[in-house]
């Protein structure tokens, strides 16, 4: 009897296990040293990119940036052109660290993060965009960024695939 008892026990810990929610914030690289910052950077401005998958908050979007590249320009400038429309922005890449908590508490907090700061001032599509995005992962042909909300509504998703 007490060995059913404990296979139970041990079944429904490991389905609790399981069930519990990630943590959002394993999902993103929170920490890039700065060399990865620079081979980032580098890859960034390296070529041209697509939208090859946007969210916004509740609804896929990626259709409004179809048939456009990006170029992410050494100088900070970034370029969205398709065929002779040509969209201009802004783009780097920052620490946001600004913790001031002097607090011992291990807990992880949000303000100590890269980010992948983009900003157009319009059209709308593009202005969506404008935000400091958080890094979930990067390789020389891919990068996924994601904005999480502040009200949980949501996250906003975006990846761009190089051409």
């Amino acid at each position: 009897m007490k060995t059913s008892i404990f296979k139970i026990a041990a079944i429904f810990l490991a389905v609790a296990a399981m069930s519990c929610d990630k943590n959002n914030d394993d999902d993103m690289l929170n920490n890039l040293s700065p060399a990865q910052v620079t081979e980032l950077t580098s890859i960034a401005a390296s070529g041209t990119w697509t939208v090859a998958y946007y969210f916004d908050t509740d609804k896929e979007e990626t259709d409004h940036f179809s048939g456009y590249t990006f170029d992410f320009n050494t100088d900070g400038s970034l370029v969205a052109t398709n065929g002779d429309i040509e969209i201009n922005g802004t783009w780097s890449i920052t620490d946001s660290d600004d913790d001031d908590d002097s607090s011992d508490d291990d807990s992880s907090d949000d303000d100590s993060d890269v980010d992948f700061n983009i900003a157009f001032s319009s059209p709308e599509d593009f202005a969506d965009l404008t935000d400091d995005w958080d890094i979930v992962e990067f390789t020389s042909v891919r990068i996924e960024l994601i904005d999480e909300s502040d009200d949980d509504d949501g996250a906003d998703k975006l990846v761009f695939e190089k051409n």
